[in-house]
């Protein structure tokens, strides 16, 4: 049942077995996990199928540097599904490598294995509608398949991995009528959790302060109680949540908020294979089962641990879209649309430049000269995503010269400096909003350019090409964009140590026994891969162990 929070709520105290908050990618999938039981689920979601603006608002907040991170309110949906609403719908698993300590690594490890975790993620590949649970293409694609360079081998560098995309899917939408039809599952709209209020003891949660943007206020108050509200605000409700703790739920060791990570991404030098354009596999292929997949470029697990290495992935791109020198009638395209593009996917179009009358007069001269391929491109998006259900994932160009920029997205080390913490202003609901000073360290940047290094060497050895990079600009290069995307990892991390981490190996937060986190708060470390399949694996994860628990 769906309902939203209105008069007919107002100053209730609503009973439940589990209370989840928020609906993305771990809430929906958990609470219909969850409603299999006969369990009695609530799950509280801030808006509604739509976009509000002023439900939108409570997620604004300042920025240390905002050179280096978009504000707190971008690429963050506060509706039914969450940020699936608005995700690009890449999926794939973490690498076992990610889940164990490196000693070159500070603060890696997981408490789980890869082994722990990978029974759940062909279920999350499933409610994802990312196809199956297979991410080798030598396994995906027949013997014939051309790989993405051919001729190429190496011991070190493989090519065979894949990302698979979901349509993408909005959870909110593609799951509302189960989520309708669930007898024992009330799902409410409109209903912002503004305080976790805890017992005298503090070892147990005793409800949940729930409102409205309208004023309507009720509480809820479950055995079991699930945060699957993402990295930032996690950590915002735990602080925020300290009538008992006093600096905050969980927050004994001042851990809560720190080890704040997001990805290094960026794209960088230049890569030329020689040969016919045919001997390269740059763009999308389809699965048997019709899904979008493409082929990345990454070290192998040996090779991370011999040369100490952060995890790391490359993709095959285009060249900066802002600069005209690239003569792409569609690359310029995307330059005049960049101001009617969503904030999420416009960022790198507009570059932080402003474009004069003779960059203009270029790209304009691009269009007019190179207009087939951009006739031809337009067609293709007009079919394959504006109109499609399952749309082609980003842009791709038709390969005429082989050359390539390398788009990077690598994993960071944890810093305890990088945070999200508290400030002295709140929101229209009072709850005191949020500061983001995320940091990246040395190692991160020398990972990644040691990283290509190996890569290029790989490439020249091979002799199907070659590969290179400025030495001297690389690191503004890189980080050019500083942590591009919506993915907030890390600010509740999990471990075995109440004194190093949040929660504990089932996400349940050491010091509380019935407050649990579902999201990539509780991811110790980053890995190479976007965050939303292992975050719904995980959330499966913990529907099974809330099964038991309430079984007992």
């Amino acid at each position: 049942m769906i309902l939203k929070n209105n008069d007919s709520l107002k100053d209730q105290t609503i009973d439940a077995d589990i209370c989840i908050v928020g609906t993305g990618a771990a809430g929906i999938p958990l609470a219909l996990s969850l409603v299999e039981t006969g369990l009695k689920v609530v799950l509280l979601e801030s808006g509604d199928l739509k976009h509000n603006s002023d439900t939108q608002m409570l997620y604004a907040g300042e920025l240390a540097d905002e050179r280096l991170h978009s504000p707190p309110d971008k690429y963050r949906h506060r509706r039914l599904g969450g940020s699936t609403a608005i995700w690009g719908g890449r999926c794939m698993p973490f690498d076992p490598i990610d889940f164990e300590p490196r000693d070159y690594v500070s603060f890696s490890g997981w408490p789980v294995s890869f082994a722990d975790l990978e029974p759940y993620y062909p279920a999350a590949n499933s409610i994802l509608e990312a196809g199956e649970y297979v991410y080798d293409a030598d396994k995906v694609f027949d013997s014939e398949a051309m790989p993405l360079f051919k001729g190429f081998r190496s011991k070190r560098l493989r090519t065979n991995s894949l990302e698979r995309f979901s349509c993408p899917t909005n959870l909110g939408t593609r799951y509302y009528k189960r989520l309708s039809l669930a007898e024992n599952l009330q799902v409410i709209t409109g209903a912002n959790c503004t305080n976790i209020e805890l017992l005298q003891s503090g070892e147990q949660v005793n409800y949940l302060d729930v409102a409205s943007i309208t004023g309507n206020h009720f509480k809820v108050k479950a055995k079991s109680y699930v945060l699957a509200v993402g990295g930032i605000e996690t950590a915002r409700m735990l602080l925020a949540s300290n009538k008992v703790a006093k600096q905050g739920i969980g927050n004994e060791h001042d851990l809560v908020g720190r080890f704040y990570q997001c990805h290094i991404a960026g794209n960088v030098g230049n890569l030329t294979i020689n040969g016919n354009i045919d001997d390269v596999r740059h763009g999308y292929e389809v699965s048997p089962e019709g899904i979008y997949c493409r082929r990345r470029l990454s070290l192998t697990e040996s090779t991370q641990r011999q040369e100490k290495l952060l995890n790391m992935v490359a993709r095959l791109h285009f060249p900066r879209i802002v600069d005209p020198t690239h003569k792409s009638g569609v690359l310029s395209g995307l330059f005049f649309a960049r101001f009617f593009i969503s904030y999420e996917y416009s960022k790198r179009l507009k570059d932080g430049n402003q474009a004069g009358l003779a960059v203009y007069l270029k790209h304009l001269r691009n269009i007019v000269f190179d207009s087939f391929d951009t006739i031809r491109f337009l067609t293709h998006w007009l079919f394959k995503r504006t109109l499609a259900d399952r749309k082609f994932p980003s842009v791709i160009l038709r390969n005429k010269t082989n050359h390539f920029s390398l788009e990077v997205h690598g994993e960071q080390t944890p810093n305890y400096e990088s945070r999200i913490s508290l400030i002295d202003e709140k929101d229209a609901l009072g709850v005191p909003r949020v500061r983001i000073d995320w940091r990246y360290l040395s190692q991160d940047v020398d990972s990644v350019r040691r990283t290509l290094r190996i890569l290029g060497e790989e490439i020249k050895a091979s002799g199907i090409g070659n590969f290179d990079f400025n030495e001297e600009t690389f690191e503004q290069d890189l980080m050019r964009f500083g942590a591009y995307g919506g993915h907030h990892i890390g600010t509740a991390r999990m471990g075995d140590d109440p004194a190093t981490s949040v929660v504990n190996k089932d996400c349940r937060v050491h010091t509380v026994n019935n407050l649990y986190v579902a999201s990539s708060a509780v991811f110790p470390t980053s890995s190479q891969a976007n965050p939303t399949l292992t975050i719904t694996a995980m959330a499966l994860r913990l529907a099974d162990h809330l099964k038991k628990v309430h079984a007992a």
